[in-house]
């Protein structure tokens, strides 16, 4: 019998409520918002609001898998414990390493980080998190002497500036920026700016786009500090009293004139005043600001400098007002709770502190604590590389495809001792290289806790008994730790007993004696298996004064470092590491799309996430692509000095000249050549360690491709051997766009051999060939039903795909459709909905062009309460807003 399940959304930051109506017997669930969580009231994005369809168990590990057999999980486990045991004993405890992932729960982090930190001896353990938030991480230590988040969400209403900084909101955190949309709405003084080089969604809600020069971030807050000073717009009595640093701040901000700043930035004066002047002239601002800051060489002074502004004028810790960090991945702040990154401890405490480290031997029993930091993320795999790490084992990520340098990555671990990879998925590019593979829970397995970017702890719920042998992480570690000698400090029974032992390490020596920690949950610290069970949604710290948790921190002008008072860090700005040369003239940026998520092992499952941007990209300025030779919608070859890819040209003005972006989600699962990350700059911040991953030298030329076609097909198929492929799963069909240097003698035969298209017998096909014009189309159809289509052309101009995917739903074709389904085009007043625009309610172009015309649709709201696009996450209100401003 149905029953509903409250638990959290694993995709991004935000840490959306989830209300689950689960069929545990046909393994279904219905997905909706929880409208009594507070981070999103009810709402979901896209991603989310199709989370059901993500729960099957296609690709699936459902069991161990030693050197390519399944095995038992006792075999598993010994292969594990023996590759890190005979490790250890030859070469050391810093030979073996663990990279993990901000979607472990926390209970799965804090396990993982106490093995490998207090009892292998080791802190080589560190996170993809490593590539997203980290910057924060440190730029929040050095001003507030804690990782302290000091806002939540309720601000956004309480707000009149909102500043974007770095940050797609309106794609990458799509709830919280509908939450911005609907307080603008609200209040007619609020004002919404957005600091970002590309004109993204977000600035649909813009009264100022600031489109600055890449990289140039600390120029534009130093001469935001400077502005203050002139205008004396400072707090004196705030900067006096409660922080220190301002004098050398100022003196470095002090060369930052309107005009210089105007110039490094590459932004009009006159809109860089405004900026200005709005910041003086308000009070309640914040300042939100995402992975455009933090994916930066010099991400930690990007962050400082942000902070810096907020200090000067005593914006913090009140409502309304802060600076905010908005998280990428749904863990990242849990996992920076436990000490995941590989320079921290446990609970905010780290290895720059004597006294953290034997605080927290004394509280684990650990004889055998690391002492100091292990390896980051990119130093992790350089060490891999080199041979010095001789066993690792990567948790529920994917690095060959996500980090920088990633052919790198791969070689790596193409010739590493000994690879160990815990997932849910079993086909990936990272698992490919694995001696050992160990199914973990997926998310609607998985139960634990989660927190969210604005320090919320919420609790993850199993939906479904775990599939095949999966099992969670957190138990996937204490059996290797029991292995290697460690039981009695792993004999945990389940998910509560280590949240508890988490909270009860966040309170250990957490007072005025030993030093306040930001970071308590001693009101968990003895939390009953029923209390964990019913766990609410709460904001840390959660203590004697704060048993129901704290919204703000630092209203009591009260700060972590070792004086009490906020610092001011003197930022100098530098240009990047890496610049654009005659060889590498141009700077990609990198990102994510609106509907998918990391390296799609989920997201690709649901099919209707895979229609608004079906394929791997390159968003080019019309001038660059002019310089270049290349014309919209063919393919482009794009090459830095460590890699490659092939993308699909996007000519737009929404970006600067002399830049491209690519978004990071394709993998060489679902593309021959898309991996962005083969291409990404590796240098990473000396501070925080996080690569630049948003200024990477390139140079761009045309693909020369002979021909260019697509292939839909019922079944999938195995990976075609062109020059480029790229796979898009739909509702009732999978989806090829392909593209070659060079042809086949016979299309059909190619069609039915290389590609090995249903059907290897020529009966049931039909066929269309003009040689002279380059064009073969072929549709294979059984029973007269299709199963499957090639269409083959000299140039990217090709039929939409949109309407013969459709015909893929159809028990049988009509007698009209199979007559013109070569064609490409729908018989005469059939509908075609076209390019999907709403993923959410699955509206297309067509649909809504066609609304528009026929009902007189004027407003966005007109054509939400008529096709209902729109009215779920908002994400393609923007998209929506262009349609109606072009209608004829």
């Amino acid at each position: 019998m149905p029953k509903t399940i409250k638990t959290t959304c694993p995709y991004c930051g935000v840490g959306c409520g989830i209300s689950a109506e689960v069929d545990p017997l046909a393994r279904t669930v219905v997905i909706s918002g929880d409208v009594d969580h507070p981070a999103n009231f009810g709402r979901l994005c896209s991603k989310g609001s199709a989370l059901g369809d993500t729960v099957t168990l296609q690709g699936r590990l459902l069991q161990p898998r030693l050197h390519g057999q399944d095995c038992s999980w006792e075999l598993a486990l010994d292969a594990l414990a023996t590759a890190f045991a005979d490790t250890i004993s030859t070469y050391g405890p810093n030979a073996v390493a663990i990279y993990g992932s901000g979607q472990l729960l926390t209970e799965d982090y804090y396990v993982a980080n106490k093995l490998m930190k207090g009892f292998i001896g080791s802190a080589n353990i560190d996170t993809n998190s490593r590539l997203c938030m980290s910057s924060s991480v440190a730029g929040h230590k050095r001003a507030f002497g804690a990782d302290t988040v000091p806002g939540c969400y309720a601000d956004f209403e309480l707000a009149d500036l909102i500043i974007l900084i770095g940050s797609n909101a309106a794609w990458c955190h799509p709830v919280s920026f509908q939450r911005i949309r609907a307080a603008k709405s609200a209040n007619p003084l609020l004002k919404v700016v957005v600091i970002d080089p590309r004109q993204t969604s977000s600035c649909d809600i813009a009264d100022l786009h600031l489109p600055l020069a890449s990289g140039s971030d600390s120029w534009l807050f130093n001469g935001l500090l400077h502005y203050l000073h002139q205008q004396q717009a400072i707090d004196r009595d705030y900067i006096t009293q409660h922080t220190q640093g301002f004098s050398a701040a100022l003196t470095l901000a002090g060369t930052a004139s309107l005009e210089r700043v105007a110039q490094q930035c590459a932004l009009p004066a006159q809109d860089l005043q405004t900026f200005y002047s709005w910041f003086a002239a308000t009070e309640k601002v914040m300042s939100l600001y995402s992975q455009g800051i933090n994916q930066s060489a010099s991400g930690t002074d990007k962050v400082n400098s942000i902070i810096n502004c907020h200090l000067a004028t005593g914006r913090i810790g009140q409502a309304g007002m802060g600076p905010f960090s908005l998280t990428g991945q749904p863990n990242a702040m849990g996992g920076r709770e436990v000490g995941g990154l590989a320079h921290q401890l446990a609970a905010h405490m780290d290895f720059s502190n004597a006294e953290d480290i034997d605080r927290v031997a004394r509280f684990w029993g650990s004889r055998n604590i690391a002492r100091q930091a292990g390896y980051s993320a990119v130093e992790l795999f350089d060490a891999i590389d080199a041979g010095k790490v001789k066993a690792v084992w990567i948790m529920g990520t994917n690095p060959v495809v996500s980090m920088p340098n990633a052919d790198k990555v791969r070689q790596a671990l193409g010739k590493c001792d000994f690879v160990a990879v815990s997932d849910c998925i079993a086909a990936t590019d990272t698992t490919a290289l694995a001696h050992l593979l160990l199914p973990a829970q997926g998310w609607s397995e998985k139960d634990g806790t989660v927190t969210n970017s604005e320090r919320r702890i919420s609790r993850q719920r199993a939906l479904f008994a775990a599939a095949g042998q999966a099992k969670p992480d957190w138990w996937i570690v204490t059996e290797l730790a029991k292995r290697l000698g460690f039981a009695q400090a792993f004999a945990y029974q389940g998910a509560a007993d280590i949240f508890r032992e988490h909270a009860a390490l966040s309170a250990f020596e957490n007072d005025a004696e030993h030093g306040r920690r930001d970071f308590d949950l001693s009101a968990y610290a003895d939390i009953s298996h029923q209390q964990y069970a019913e766990l609410p949604p709460r904001q840390w710290p959660l203590n004697q004064d704060y048993p129901q948790g704290r919204a703000r921190l630092f209203a009591d002008q009260q700060f972590f470092t070792a004086s009490g008072k906020a610092q001011f860090i003197a930022v100098s700005p530098t240009k990047p590491v890496n610049a654009p040369n005659a060889a590498y003239p141009l700077i990609l940026n990198t990102g994510r799309l609106r509907d998918q998520w990391h390296t799609m092992t989920r997201t690709a499952l649901a099919s209707k996430l895979n229609q608004h941007k079906p394929e791997a990209f390159v968003e080019v300025h019309p001038a660059d692509a002019e310089r270049y030779g290349l014309a919209a919608d063919s393919l482009a070859e794009i090459n830095s000095i460590w890699g490659s890819m092939l993308a699909r040209v996007h000519i737009t003005d929404s970006i600067q000249p002399g830049n491209l972006f690519v978004p990071m989600h394709w993998t060489g699962q679902y593309a021959s050549r898309g991996r962005m990350g083969g291409l990404v700059n590796p240098v990473v911040d000396p501070i925080s360690k996080q690569p630049e991953s948003k200024h990477t030298p390139v140079r761009i030329n045309a693909f020369q491709a002979k021909w260019y076609g697509f292939m839909l097909s019922r079944t999938e198929l195995a990976a075609p051997t062109t020059e480029y492929w790229l796979k898009n799963t739909g509702t009732d069909y999978y989806r090829y766009e392909l593209a070659g240097l060079s042809s086949p003698a016979n299309w059909l035969e190619w069609a039915k051999g290389q590609v090995n298209l249903p059907g290897n017998i020529t009966a049931g096909w039909l066929e269309y060939q003009d040689t002279g014009l380059g064009v073969y189309r072929a549709a294979l159809i059984n029973q007269n039903r299709l199963d499957a289509l090639l269409f083959i052309g000299r140039g990217p101009t090709l039929p939409n795909r949109d309407w013969l995917a459709s015909l893929f739903s159809k028990a049988e074709l009509e007698p009209a459709e199979r007559q013109v389904v070569l064609s490409g085009l729908p018989p005469i007043g059939s509908e075609d909905s076209g390019k999907v625009i709403c993923a959410c309610f699955n509206v297309g172009e067509k649909t809504i062009r066609a609304a528009i015309k026929t009902q007189g649709l004027a407003t966005v709201q007109d054509v939400g309460r008529c096709l209902k696009a729109g009215t779920n996450c908002g994400s393609c209100i923007a998209e929506i807003r262009g349609l109606l401003a072009s209608k004829p």
